[in-house]
């Protein structure tokens, strides 16, 4: 029998790409996307859509026993650069909407949970270079301090009742199909789109902050084969690490030069800049890669290389 899957915060980022790529893995139909907002014509197009407040367990039970569903990937969060800007506002969406999805599926309504945590976890004590898997976690933002309180609580629904739930730490996620929704590493998606369409782009952080990154159809490829993955195969409950690049403004600007040579890049760090001190340079990932077999495809000249061609054609039709 095929998954019945429900998408919570379909319309962010990565629910974007992530909704559109589970509808082609098992049917259009058996996806259901769900945001608090009208999603995108095309994935309302596509499949079944349904407006929904991810804090309201009631709301999502009734979507739940209406489609049948038997996993939920719960994406709907407030990331780091807003969550600082509503500190209460972020930690309620953020662990009300876990927690009312971790009790639906503690009473057994659906077999299986998907939910993201991120390199914000970490803070300005841990280490910064091939941050290992167990480390010191001290995160010094509402963003991070609310996935690492996700994550334990992620371990306790499975080791106390059995909760099969699943989760990745993603590092900074790049995709030339939406524009950026609020996190510190959104510079590297927004310096593809003003390259493309300014010729120039002022980063908010300074030229050497190196950060994790990861291509859009890594992070989705990997979601995806995380929850296929054998159940005895997942050995952490909590979160595992996921690696695939790391870079700076400035090792980003000199690849886009080589597609766009008038590229002119200025630096005028913001309050983000402090958010992403704090975070790691490279991580370890390799639980991920012995556990599950996890491995990337894209590199930063790759990912380049298809983002500028893509925005370049994306831009040509919109001129059309």
């Amino acid at each position: 029998m095929s998954e019945v899957i429900l998408v919570l915060g379909a319309s962010g980022q990565i629910g974007r790409e992530l909704t559109l790529k589970l509808r082609n893995l098992y049917g259009n139909k058996n996806v259901i996307a769900s945001d608090i907002r009208e999603g995108s014509k095309e994935m309302i197009a596509s499949g079944p859509f349904e407006i929904l407040d991810a804090t309201d367990k009631v709301a999502i039970l009734t979507v739940i026993n209406k489609y049948k569903v038997s996993q939920v990937y719960l994406l709907a969060a407030m990331l780091s650069a807003t969550a600082e800007k509503y500190p209460q506002k972020a930690w309620s969406l953020n662990m009300n909407s876990l927690m009312a999805v971790l009790d639906i599926a503690k009473e057994k309504y659906i077999k299986q949970v998907y939910w993201p945590s991120s390199i914000a976890v970490f803070g300005p004590t841990t280490p910064k270079k091939n941050t290992p898997q167990h480390t010191v976690m001290e995160p010094s933002t509402v963003y991070g301090i609310s996935k690492l309180a996700g994550e334990f609580w992620c371990n306790y629904y499975h080791e106390k009742f059995g909760v099969d739930v699943r989760s990745l730490r993603y590092p900074g996620i790049i995709s030339w199909k939406s524009k950026p929704g609020g996190g510190t590493t959104d510079y590297a998606v927004d310096i593809f789109f003003s390259a493309t369409e300014k010729g120039s782009y002022e980063c908010f952080l300074s030229e050497n902050t190196r950060l994790p990154m990861m291509y859009m159809s890594d992070a989705v490829n990997a979601t995806i084969q995380l929850m296929k993955a054998k159940k005895e195969d997942i050995k952490i409950r909590t979160s595992y690490n996921l690696s695939a690049i790391s870079f700076s403004p400035k090792e980003i600007a000199t690849e886009i030069k080589k597609h766009i040579p008038d590229f002119k890049i200025t630096y005028q760090p913001d309050f983000r800049q402090e958010i992403a001190n704090s975070w790691p340079q490279s991580i370890n990932d390799s639980e991920a890669r012995k556990d599950w077999n996890w491995q990337h495809k894209f590199n930063l000249t790759l990912m380049t290389e298809e983002i500028i061609k893509n925005l370049k054609n994306k831009l040509q039709k919109e001129h059309l």
